[in-house]
């Protein structure tokens, strides 16, 4: 059966991807699932730079779920203030902590539907959880830069994160779903710059569409 041509467009996007970034990987730092978790929790209208930053004494003085859940909210804020958004932060991690210490033995479960139940966890971060702690492949990571750099290259035309991450469910075969929101990502970066794309040394110019560049 003939591929779509939104198939076959998303095709070159994928390759040239795997091309020039090849080893791209989650730009958080993180040594258990635990907090990769937290970290994700910590990025939302954050850079990853920024939640790197504040995570090292966060995890230093809370390495797990069963120290984080006996923490105060404050004790919490103090490590995060930088990271945006801090108290609504705070009171997640906290109450997601305590939830996996309540419900799940203090482990993170290998599962997307417990996961999206826990505080602070949506979709996005579920997703992130599952592909980059187990490489199980769930869903497509929609961040802010993936779902801008995926319309300007006409892979997807939606804005709404869920219904983005629908169509790129759509169109990128399962095996990519993982890698390609980290290679848009490094992308975003070096090239596809969200004021001023390089649009001249991008690989891609051959076939992107430049929806929404205006230079």
């Amino acid at each position: 059966m003939p591929q779509s041509p939104e198939k076959r467009h998303a095709m070159k996007v994928v390759r040239q991807l795997a091309k020039d970034y090849a080893d791209a990987e989650c730009a958080l730092n993180f040594r258990t699932p635990y907090q990769l978790l937290i970290a994700t929790i910590l990025s939302a209208q954050c850079t990853d730079e920024r939640v790197n930053i504040v995570t090292k004494s966060l995890f230093k003085e809370f390495p797990n779920a069963k120290r984080m859940a006996a923490a105060t909210q404050k004790q919490i804020e103090k490590h995060i203030k930088s990271a945006g958004f801090f108290r609504a932060k705070a009171k997640n991690i906290k109450s997601c902590s305590q939830d996996l210490v309540n419900l799940h033995g203090s482990k993170v479960p290998q599962d997307f539907d417990a996961l999206v139940k826990l505080a602070g966890v949506g979709r996005k971060t579920a997703n992130v959880v599952m592909g980059v702690a187990w490489g199980i492949p769930t869903g497509v990571v929609v961040d802010t830069h993936v779902g801008r750099i995926s319309r300007r290259l006409g892979v997807t035309s939606e804005t709404d994160p869920v219904k983005a991450e629908r169509e790129l469910i759509s169109v990128l075969p399962e095996a990519e779903w993982i890698d390609y929101s980290h290679r848009m990502i490094h992308h975003g970066r070096a090239v596809c710059n969200a004021r001023k794309p390089d649009c001249e040394n991008c690989r891609m110019k051959r076939f992107c569409p430049r929806i929404g560049v205006t230079a």
